[in-house]
């Protein structure tokens, strides 16, 4: 057999080489077709499958249902957040209906959350509401972006135990920071490390306020009691206000009783719709313009903490997603939800608004509440706004100690305390060390590094049961592998798992001692699927280790990722190595191999290979 035998005509019968202008126009056209994304996915689907009237019922009820649901949590979440309530308002209602109009899942209601009180508190402290707006803005452009370029299912493989021990450290966070006004203490102002809070609040525990302290037992007594009752009426429907009419009550026929409220502290909500404005006008954390107040040294922290507002927003928005095809059985367009995302995140800082993501929990109560389109969502906004513009005057009632018994519930109920326990219980034990880790670092630094670690502890753990798993084997003669006898001095390594960065070396390892009176090794990759740079270059320096101890080698039943990656590498020049995609046929050239045969290969590195 001629040269080419084991070399051209082995890599023509494996790839079909298209012209190169036909390549580029492949690439291209593969390119721009996973650049394309087109918004409003969800609303679109509703009205080409048809939308009645006995629809709009049910999403009109449902958007009721949420709209009560969320007016409280979304004053509670901006005050939480160190802004004045009538921002977390300003995002329901903004970015609420511009994400649900632009969205990718039908039943998704998208505002304020808890989960991003971690982040926008420090921001708020540092950067004041200028800066906590600018954030948003800039994390809405980085999460458009992550939509355009089709990055929504690369949030499908963040960890359960990295997810769990971020929102378990979150809901830690978010009971401690209402500690102050749940207790009524006397802290002027939160220190922003959790270790530091927790010694302010130790110090100001002599300062608790019995009034603040009674009217937030009170309320998470009824947010606690009342859904074990019934779940026909939203809990906190029936607690806020009662401990409005309470406070204001005893205030009246008790002398000295007093609490703070949203309007003793804040001056009230506007009675006004949210107004355009540019987020970079408002005041700075000192007072005077923000613009002129940033440097670049603080636009660069600016920066960073909005890069960790869309990474955790794209995660709890596309999670709450999840959650809401699992309850429904329908699918959700990851990257158009966040695409629509972005937008509302751009958009909010516009009009008073700050950061905003799916949430998990009015997501759900929007379902069972019978919502059957994006239009209950933008019905819960519309909801928001005209509560904003009809009760304003008393929702400055609500007392402080009130809103911090309704975000202790949240931060309960995010913690999902029976999951936590039950990772710890089952889980193995690698499992188990990410989910403190995780936790840990949340609580005690902030989620960006919880995040970061926990998904490179993840990798590695990953890379290492990978590795385990991939070996190389010697196969002696008569395995079930090798159908057929082969000659003397022909031997079978089989390569099983993939060949990458984690498992090349321990492959390579295998094949560093061969026999003296080894002439051909037949290395069979059928059960490779894939193999890396790494895995090439280990592979690499093994078959040259053998090409000069005199070793012919041939490489057997190569998938199509391997044989792409070895053409590229130029594998098909050499020699004194044969590529073939078929196994049966590289097997049955070795046992037509004479003597003769494997002496003239071994001899002369590049003399052809010739049957028998």
């Amino acid at each position: 057999m001629h040269r080419a035998y084991n070399t051209a005509l082995c890599w023509m019968n494996a790839l079909s080489k298209p012209p190169q202008d036909i390549k580029r126009h492949v690439a291209v056209s593969r390119i721009v077709g996973q650049l394309t994304v087109t918004p409003g996915y969800a609303l679109r689907r509703t009205f080409q499958q048809g939308y009645s009237l006995g629809d709009l019922r049910s999403d009109f009820l449902a958007g009721l249902v949420v709209g009560v649901v969320a007016l409280p949590l979304c004053m509670a979440l901006a005050i939480a957040s160190g802004v004045p309530p009538a921002h977390g308002l300003y995002t329901g209602v903004i970015a609420g209906a511009t994400i649900a109009a632009l969205g990718g899942s039908k039943v998704q209601v998208s505002g304020p959350t808890a989960a991003f009180v971690v982040l926008l508190a420090p921001i708020a402290h540092k950067f004041g509401v200028a800066g906590l707006l600018c954030a948003s803005l800039i994390a809405g452009l980085a999460l458009t972006m992550m939509g355009v370029l089709r990055l929504g299912r690369l949030i499908e493989f963040i960890p359960y135990p990295v997810t769990t021990g971020f929102t378990s450290g979150i809901a830690v966070v978010i009971a401690t920071l209402q500690l102050r006004d749940f207790l009524g203490l006397d802290i002027a102002r939160m220190p922003e490390h959790f270790l530091e809070r927790i010694a302010a609040i130790l110090r100001a525990m002599p300062t608790t306020h019995m009034p603040d302290l009674a009217i937030g037992l009170m309320t998470l007594a009824v947010l606690l009691v009342l859904p074990k009752l019934t779940r026909k009426v939203p809990a906190p429907v029936v607690a806020l206000p009662l401990a409005a009419i309470l406070a204001a009550a005893l205030a009246h026929w008790v002398p000295g009783f007093s609490v703070i409220t949203i309007e003793s502290k804040f001056g009230g909500i506007p009675q006004t719709l949210p107004m355009f404005t540019l987020p970079w006008n408002q005041p700075g954390p000192e007072g005077g313009s923000f613009a002129g107040w940033l440097t670049f040294d603080r636009a660069q922290e600016l920066f960073t903490a909005a890069l960790a507002i869309a990474a955790l927003g794209a995660i709890e928005s596309l999670l709450s997603a999840v959650v809401a095809d699992g309850m429904t059985g329908k699918k959700h367009d990851p990257d158009a939800e966040l695409i629509a995302q972005g937008v509302g995140n751009v958009v909010a800082p516009f009009f008073g608004g700050f950061a905003a993501t799916g949430a998990i929990a009015r997501t759900a109560t929007n379902i069972r509440a019978g919502a059957r389109s994006p239009i209950a969502a933008i019905l819960h906004a519309a909801f928001l706004m005209m509560a904003m513009l009809l009760f304003a005057p008393w929702l400055g009632y609500l007392p402080m100690a009130a809103m911090a018994a309704l975000l202790l519930v949240v931060a309960w109920n995010m913690s999902e305390i029976k999951h936590f326990a039950h990772v710890l219980r089952v889980a193995p034990r690698h499992d188990v060390a990410v989910l403190l880790i995780c936790f840990g670092l949340t609580v005690v630094f902030d989620m960006v590094i919880a995040v970061t670690v926990g998904v490179v502890m993840a990798a590695l753990l990953f890379i290492q049961r990978m590795a385990d798993v991939s070996n190389v084997e010697l196969l002696p003669q008569g395995h079930p592998d090798v159908p057929t006898e082969l000659p003397k001095g022909v031997i079978v390594y089989q390569i099983a798992g993939p060949l990458f960065f984690g498992a090349a070396h321990k492959a390579a390892g295998a094949l560093k001692t061969i026999d003296s009176d080894v002439r051909v090794v037949i290395l069979d990759m059928r059960s490779v699927p894939v193999i890396d740079a790494t895995g090439l270059v280990n592979l690499e320096s093994v078959l040259e280790r053998l090409h000069r101890g005199g070793v012919f080698v041939v490489i057997a039943g190569v998938q199509d990722q391997p044989l792409q990656a070895m053409a590229k590498a130029g594998w098909k020049h050499r020699d004194w190595l044969m590529v073939w995609k078929s196994f049966d046929d590289a097997i049955a050239l070795a046992r037509t191999l004479s003597e003769s045969d494997l002496q003239g290969m071994t001899g002369d590195a590049h003399a052809a290979a010739k049957p028998h």
